[in-house]
């Protein structure tokens, strides 16, 4: 979006807009990870269809962007860009957006887990503790 069209671009659009690159680049990712998106965030699959389809105005929650950006494997370069768009629909709201890097409020915790021979096993076998992990904290956190 050129910064002659988001000067006058309505609201709706701005949406659109962030919303047609976060579907790109989810797009670029395996099958399976609007599901995958949608475990980690407690939602159903529609949900991620819906913050990903710049037909619907809804926007996508300022919180969960951290957990899609990390769940995705976005490049800095994707974070960057996509995150220009939000902040031209949402200038107040982007500040709630989650860094890569845990600040003061957060804490990071490792966990050991086997080297599998399959990478394809080894991959799901972290995905499904990051879901989890993402679960747990979306429970407690609730308010």
């Amino acid at each position: 979006m050129s910064e002659a069209i988001s000067a006058t671009a309505t609201r709706e659009e701005t949406i659109a807009a962030y919303k047609q690159i976060l579907r790109t680049y989810i797009d670029r990712r395996p099958s399976g990870t609007r599901q995958k998106i949608a475990l980690a965030l407690g939602k159903h699959k529609s949900f991620v269809s819906q913050i990903t389809n710049p037909a619907y105005p809804a926007p996508v929650p300022a919180r969960h962007l951290g957990t899609i950006f990390d769940l995705c494997h976005f490049s800095p370069e994707e974070r960057a860009s996509f995150m220009v768009a939000y902040r031209a629909a949402h200038p107040r709201r982007s500040e709630a957006v989650r860094p890569s890097a845990p600040g003061p409020e957060e804490h990071v915790i490792q966990i050991r887990v086997p080297a599998l021979a399959d990478p394809r096993l080894q991959r799901e076998l972290e995905e499904t503790i990051r879901q989890m992990a993402s679960r747990i904290i979306a429970l407690v956190t609730r308010k």
